[in-house]
């Protein structure tokens, strides 16, 4: 039943994010985050857009945390240790794996990278790795995604040392 619920969840926030950036101001904030002088050129108060940005995530994170709260049945103190790296690494799996272009695909892209870290995490748990070496697989993972577009331009033969570029 929770899964289904965190399921449903996460498709309403899917369809609300999806939504809310592709209007003027969803557009606005995502501007900001790729080039905050440029939208500051134009006229836009990107201080009131990163406020923006930093209330959504941090509505979300609450809503993450009060999800999981309901689902374990308590909360905890150091529940959300980690969750940065978590969320960090989900969205670098996510870009790198599945090339996102687009609003809705950058938001599935995070998705499907969340899936994938704790797919990775869960397999690392089940060949009896310890727990304390789940750090060593979360830095390897990330190192990895990271070198996934490098690996692709490579063995397409597109990749051009950064000396010889003009």
């Amino acid at each position: 039943m929770s899964i289904t619920v965190g399921l449903a969840i996460a498709v309403i926030v899917f369809l609300i994010l999806n939504w809310f950036l592709r209007t003027e101001i969803g557009l606005s904030l995502r501007a900001t985050g790729d080039n905050e002088q440029m939208v500051r050129s134009l006229g836009v108060d990107t201080d009131k857009n990163i406020m923006l940005g930093c209330a959504i995530s941090n509505g979300l994170c609450g809503l993450a945390g009060a999800v999981v709260a309901q689902g374990q049945g308590f909360a905890d103190v150091g529940m959300g240790i980690g969750m940065i790296v978590m969320g960090l690494a989900s969205v670098i799996i996510g870009e790198a794996l599945f090339r996102p272009r687009g609003v809705a695909r950058l938001l599935l892209a995070a998705i499907g990278g969340a899936f994938c870290y704790r797919l990775f995490i869960t397999i690392a748990l089940r060949l009896g790795m310890a727990p304390g070496d789940l750090k060593l697989i979360t830095a390897v993972l990330v190192v990895i995604a990271l070198a996934v577009p490098f690996i692709r331009k490579k063995l397409r033969h597109e990749w051009i040392p950064p000396a010889v570029r003009w």
